[in-house]
């Protein structure tokens, strides 16, 4: 009797509901919607990301993800309109800029964080470059140990940047002194 309710004591613990996350939408974040992942579909993204062995090995992962969970909210939301870039869903209700993509993607990344689901990885707070024409990023930094490179210690930051492909597509993770040169993912 006693391991019955070890049983349920450690289960229960374990338990996790679906969660929601809004959505950011029509350039701006002018609107946004709520799409809500279910439980399963949430360990199915855990299970991915906990094969990863290295940090490397994470951010591939976490691209597949990515895309995977936007495409889940573009079965909810007007979303699944969004294409590449600016130009191919401007004035489409559900398009999206790299201002609604950088809030999204950033509360998805957060999502898994906050489920343990990320190992080798933590999130940031969203990139920007540029001053006249800005572009703006979800971020992430490598956690660990430091590689040291001609005797500076260098953090290992990373752009994970939807904004780049349509809805659904995994998502670019650029390092981030490429991103802020510009230089754009071969997509």
């Amino acid at each position: 009797m006693r391991w019955l309710a070890f049983l349920l004591v450690f289960f229960a613990g374990r338990v996790q509901a679906d969660e929601a996350v809004n959505i950011c939408f029509n350039f701006g974040c002018a609107a946004e919607e709520v799409a809500v992942f279910s439980e399963i579909r949430l360990t199915w993204a855990e299970e991915i990301l906990a094969t990863a062995d290295t940090a490397g090995r994470e951010r591939q992962l976490l691209s597949l993800v990515t895309g995977r969970l936007y495409a889940w909210a573009g079965q909810q939301t007007p979303i699944h309109a969004d294409r590449a870039g600016n130009f191919d869903d401007a004035g489409v209700r559900g398009g999206m800029d790299c201002i609604d993509h950088s809030t999204t993607t950033t509360r998805f990344l957060r999502l898994l964080e906050r489920r343990g689901a990320l190992h080798f990885h933590r999130v940031i707070e969203p990139a920007r470059r540029g001053w006249i024409f800005q572009h703006f990023s979800a971020q992430i930094e490598e956690i660990g140990p430091r590689l040291m490179h001609a005797e500076t210690e260098h953090i290992h930051r990373f752009a994970v940047d939807s904004w780049y492909v349509d809805n659904g597509r995994s998502a670019p993770v650029i390092p981030m002194e490429l991103w802020r040169q510009g230089s754009d993912p071969d997509v």
